[in-house]
């Protein structure tokens, strides 16, 4: 179904779409930046399911106040067929986040969870490691963007899903340099005497890609014995945005980031897609109080 609601559009608005999509904070997010900049647009959620997926892509090719959406779970991979136009982004990481109309009026897919992940954790991919690894839980487009964000930054990767199969089978399409394993989920749930070396000098993630822990969604089992001491845990769920799997890691005294980190981040590159300026980002203290409210 495609839930249009009875907004009336101004000039120029997006979207995010996506099923459900109710939870989405998008629309705060991109709202927000356009009341600062003054702009004439508008920023909606619409829920659009799998089976009604190329109906609404038809609808908004033609729509000339439509300037492009973000999307969402579960679509992020099924959009690729649909579109006049795959960036080399999201070509390589093989899902699609963002969709925007180029000179010529084609629909183009791009991907800027890439860019949105690793934003927050720029200071300390400046510094230099003697070892990488980041243990990923999911097997969804985010999940890919993550993936092929640090794959080049010399991480070895852990891919952790419900199921295994899946994991391993985004490992071989995305083809990363260096050694990646997949793992089923429940190797993370039960605890581990394993011991672990020196790591000092060594980066560690443990980043949750899953809807795990998301409101109305079963919570994420992780057992702290798989992780290395000074590990960053970083989830991606933004509603709850201090999620049970962050409020364990916190009690466990490791470094943690949460969900809003990655969604401005994506969002920022968006927006520009859409609007065709940058987001004034000057003002992410205030947007975070916002978000957070």
């Amino acid at each position: 179904m495609i839930d249009d609601g009875n907004m009336t559009e101004p000039k120029m608005y997006a979207e995010v779409i996506g099923d459900p999509i109710s939870q989405s904070k998008s629309p705060t997010i991109h709202n927000f930046w356009l009341n600062k900049l003054n702009f004439d647009a508008q920023y909606h959620a619409k829920k659009v399911t799998k089976s009604c997926l190329a109906d609404y892509l038809s609808k908004r090719r033609d729509d000339p106040n439509w300037v492009g959406c973000n999307v969402t779970m579960p679509l992020k991979e099924l959009v690729l067929d649909q579109l006049d136009v795959i960036d080399s982004r999201a070509a390589g990481v093989g899902a699609v986040n963002t969709i925007y109309k180029n000179h010529k009026k084609e629909l183009v897919g791009t991907n800027t969870d890439v860019d949105g992940f690793l934003e927050p954790l720029s200071a300390l991919l400046a510094d230099n490691h003697y070892f990488r690894m980041a243990r990923v839980i999911g097997t969804g487009g985010a999940a890919r963007a993550i993936v092929s964000a640090l794959a080049p930054r010399g991480f070895s990767i852990v891919l952790a899903g419900r199921d295994h199969s899946k994991a391993a089978e985004i490992l071989d399409a995305l083809k990363p340099a260096g050694e990646h394993y997949a793992v089923k989920l429940t190797h993370y749930s039960e605890p581990t005497d394993f011991e672990f070396d020196d790591r000092e000098g060594c980066l560690d993630l443990i980043i949750n890609a899953s809807p795990l822990g998301m409101e109305g969604q079963p919570t994420l089992h992780f057992d702290w014995s798989h992780a290395p001491p000074g590990s960053v845990v970083y989830d991606i769920v933004t509603n709850p945005l201090e999620t049970p799997f962050l409020k364990s890691a916190k009690t466990k005294g490791f470094k943690v980031i949460d969900g809003l980190s990655m969604l401005v981040g994506q969002a920022a590159h968006a927006f520009n897609h859409f609007f065709g300026v940058p987001a004034p980002r000057q003002f992410d203290s205030d947007l975070r109080l916002v978000l957070t409210k």
